[in-house]
């Protein structure tokens, strides 16, 4: 990052009130250069004013190395200069001091006042010097040349630095803008960088919450009734071996299943990590980094949404998986059968699919009811369990809590309404209503 103001001050440590220590060696040496400069011309003031010779060359001294501080108090400079200027002296002392006040933050009418005190203290002092050596008869000339060269040398010794320090404090001001314009600029690049990290990351964490929600409802289900099956297979190997055939070809069906299912979905995300990682791997700025990584994983939600899903039309299929895997389970179907929405058909299985699931987790041989209603604007489905039977043993599924979770968050992402919870009768009941768009 570019450095201005206090941070500019510190990174290049000059003495006292100097920026640079090359600022520090020339303001001495100017200084010294007034200083020898204002004591020569002492001598002559002093002869003239009638005041000890030392008294001027020191007067002289202490009166030139004021520009010492030209760069802190730029105007007491020029009014020490200004107030020098009849006892001639002070020549570089006023021209450095009137260019440092130009080129300094006084406001402009504090500068163009002491430009033009000086400008006068200049005329009237060379004016009245020229009368007096031509009184003398030190210099013969024509009485025009007197107004003719005071203006001439007032406005030579003033105008130069004075425009001069005006332009000079003019490019620095831009300088400075352009500075912190450009801090300001880097510092809005690097906000925007750090939020399209934080979007990258709410994206990345989107859609591990998917995953898990897809590979919960994939996995769980399908295994749920593998274990069912397997539980039934152990049970009746021996007693009926016809029945223990249908359950193992059961079982192989719903592994397939499973793994076509998991096959597709890691499909999907293999080729939108490639696109992702093609991205990254070029050598592009910070913020295009993240917002390439946040619109990967955007397009990678898209596209897993946009995959071919479970539909109503199976719901029936499904049901009857269950059935074969003993429980007692009763469809019905209200309304008019339509089609929906890719994303409204699939979210509804899924609810109906992780009901069931829990019903064979929690409630193996309960007598379970599964109703879908097709309405006007939406559709509704309920899932509900009667208590279950202390002579059927369950299977022993583990469970992770996260059932109820996905189901809500599946139908709150479309805008529906998801409630669950235990029934008067001691069973379970689980109830969804989608937006039909």
């Amino acid at each position: 990052m570019t450095t201005t103001g206090e941070e500019l001050v510190t990174a290049r440590g000059g003495p006292w009130w100097w920026e640079r220590r090359r600022s520090a060696v020339l303001d001495v040496g100017l200084a010294v250069v007034s200083a020898l400069e204002c004591g020569l011309e002492g001598v002559p003031f002093a002869r003239e004013a009638g005041i000890p010779v030392p008294v001027g060359v020191v007067f002289g001294l202490l009166a030139g190395s004021v520009l010492l501080v030209r760069r802190k108090w730029p105007i007491a400079v020029v009014l020490v200069a200004i107030a020098v200027t009849p006892a001639a002296m002070g020549f570089l002392m006023g021209i450095v001091g009137l260019y440092s006040l130009a080129a300094s933050e006084v406001p402009r009418r504090i500068i163009g006042s002491l430009a033009g005190m000086q400008l006068v203290g200049v005329l009237v002092v060379m004016f009245v010097r020229m009368r007096q050596d031509m009184a003398k008869g030190d210099v013969d000339v024509g009485d025009w040349i007197v107004p003719f060269a005071s203006i001439t040398t007032a406005l030579g010794v003033t105008a130069p630095p004075l425009l001069l320090g005006l332009y000079v404090g003019a490019r620095r001001r831009l300088m400075e803008s352009l500075r912190e314009r450009a801090d300001s600029l880097e510092r809005e690049l690097q906000l925007l960088a750090e939020r399209a990290e934080e979007r990258a990351e709410w994206a990345r964490g989107e859609e591990r919450t998917r995953i898990a929600r897809e590979m919960h409802d994939v996995v769980a289900h399908r295994v749920s009734l593998m274990v069912v099956h397997a539980a039934a297979l152990q049970a009746v190997a021996r007693k009926d071996p016809e029945k223990a055939v249908r359950n193992a070809a059961l079982v192989g069906d719903m592994g397939r299943q499973a793994l076509t299912e998991l096959r597709e979905m890691l499909g999907v995300l293999r080729s939108g990590g490639e696109g992702e990682r093609r991205r990254v791997s070029a050598s592009v700025p910070l913020a295009a980094v993240g917002v390439a990584a946040a619109a990967a994983a955007s397009r990678a939600v898209d596209e897993a949404a946009g995959a071919e899903g479970p539909c109503l039309s199976e719901i029936g299929e499904l049901v009857g998986q269950s059935a074969a895997a003993g429980m007692v389970v009763d469809l019905s179907v209200v309304g008019e059968e339509r089609s929906y929405a890719r994303e409204v058909e699939s979210t509804a299985y899924r609810v109906v699919q992780e009901a069931l699931t829990n019903v064979h987790k929690h409630a193996a041989g309960a007598k379970t009811y599964v109703r879908l209603a097709h309405r006007v604007s939406e559709i509704a489905m309920q899932v509900e369990n009667e208590p279950p039977s202390g002579a059927v043993s369950s299977a022993g599924l583990p469970s992770g809590g996260n059932g109820l979770v996905g189901m809500r968050e599946r139908v709150s992402a479309l805008g529906g309404v998801f409630v669950s919870g235990p029934t008067d009768a001691g069973g379970f009941r689980v109830s969804a209503v989608i937006p039909a768009s």
